[in-house]
């Protein structure tokens, strides 16, 4: 089958399609990973065909005010809808769909008679058992929880209105809202597989059919990499250090984030590597090393404890090594994964970005670092999370859709 898969947003946001990409590739399918250009080595590395989405999510992670963010995420999905549109070319047997890209695929499904399926790193289905994860608010009640979700939906179907209606209108479609779009979507029980743990988010009762939670997609590497040389010498030279690293978050605030990370390490007599990201962090010293891109798979599990954003890619990965963490949200749906972090008892309580110093770091060091609880939640949750084949569900679900 040709598969094109369609994603889009920060690293991220699309690094774990090129895993589940990779394993259908396997299984014998032609796949294809459709994103913006700054992702096209990734695609590549995984032995993926690409395609270009002609739009540019830099500078997004920045964005911390809520309105800023609303403008800057409505412009991305314009961009992205005229993209799509190039990118869908004659040929494809079946979309996979991420939650960005799903409120613009189901137009081209339907110009092209293409089948879709949900491929979705996030639960945005409104639910009782937890409020909508773009809020990063606590339970509000079953009822009230349900309600917020109903809303967050009305907020994203207004964020692709636009969009939608210059797609359809280049698809030559009779108008339709975003609105009734999902809901027809919704009547239709149309499938959507979820890239995360039950151990992090179990399947809540109350969903419609369809909606499944699978397991994790772990971005694509290969069998025979390593880590670097001064890497494993640093790793090699003393107590395991802790990694701090905000990924494509904290854009301009590297110089602040770089000091107040090295007085936390030293007030708490921690080793640490700090992860470049886009917020450019650096350091120098015996006790300190600076990197830049590395597979979590082969770094996480040789760290004493992860501070780093909450994005949900971070705190699986974390997860999976069975390396507490230290959670320091940004935004969007970081404070939401931060609190399921704390709630499993394998991380510290959420510190707020905006309210990091590094006296509260270095405490929370302390505390993560220094209580054996907290690794021992993390272990248990690797051991969940090594029951789980999210990328396996998905090429089940795929053959079962097409009878191949």
């Amino acid at each position: 089958m040709r598969i094109l898969i369609a994603a889009a947003g920060s690293r991220g946001d699309v690094a774990p399609y090129t895993g589940l990409g990779a394993a259908l590739r396997h299984a014998g399918h032609d796949v294809t990973l459709a994103t913006t250009d700054a992702f096209a080595p990734l695609a590549r590395d995984a032995g993926l065909a690409f395609r270009s989405l002609p739009a540019d999510p830099r500078g997004r992670g920045a964005v911390t005010d809520k309105r800023e963010l609303m403008r800057s995420a409505a412009a991305f999905i314009a961009e992205l809808g005229q993209g799509f549109a190039d990118a869908m070319t004659e040929g494809t047997d079946l979309l996979l769909l991420s939650t960005t890209m799903a409120p613009l695929g189901w137009h081209l499904a339907e110009a092209t008679g293409t089948p879709t399926l949900g491929a979705y790193l996030q639960p945005t289905a409104p639910t009782g058992d937890f409020p909508p994860v773009v809020t990063g608010s606590r339970s509000l009640g079953r009822t009230a929880n349900r309600l917020a979700g109903r809303f967050a939906l009305h907020m994203t179907d207004r964020l692709y209105a636009q969009a939608a209606a210059r797609l359809r209108h280049r698809l030559q479609l009779p108008p339709l809202s975003a609105a009734r779009t999902r809901r027809r979507q919704e009547r239709a029980d149309w499938p959507v597989l979820h890239g995360f743990s039950t151990v992090l988010v179990p399947r809540p009762s109350d969903w419609r059919p369809g909606l499944k939670v699978v397991g994790n997609w772990w971005p694509h590497h290969e069998a025979t990499e390593r880590l670097p040389a001064r890497v494993e010498d640093f790793l090699d030279a003393g107590p395991r250090p802790v990694l701090i690293g905000f990924g494509s978050m904290a854009g301009g605030h590297g110089e602040r984030l770089s000091d107040l990370a090295v007085r936390a390490l030293r007030r708490a007599g921690l080793r640490g590597i700090l992860q470049t990201g886009s917020a450019g962090l650096a350091a120098d010293g015996d006790d300190l090393l600076t990197v830049g891109d590395l597979p979590h798979a082969l770094l996480f599990p040789r760290l004493a404890a992860v501070v780093h954003h909450a994005g949900a890619g971070t705190t699986a990965a974390a997860l999976r090594a069975g390396a507490p963490a230290v959670p320091v949200p940004v935004t969007a749906d970081q404070p939401f994964w931060a609190e399921r972090l704390a709630a499993l008892g394998a991380a510290t309580e959420p510190i707020p970005f905006g309210s990091l110093t590094a006296e509260r770091l270095a405490d929370a060091l302390d505390r993560v670092v220094g209580r054996q609880t907290y690794a021992r939640a993390a272990a248990t949750a690797a051991r969940h999370m090594a029951t789980e084949d999210g990328a396996g569900d998905v090429l089940k679900t795929v053959e079962r859709l097409t009878g191949s």
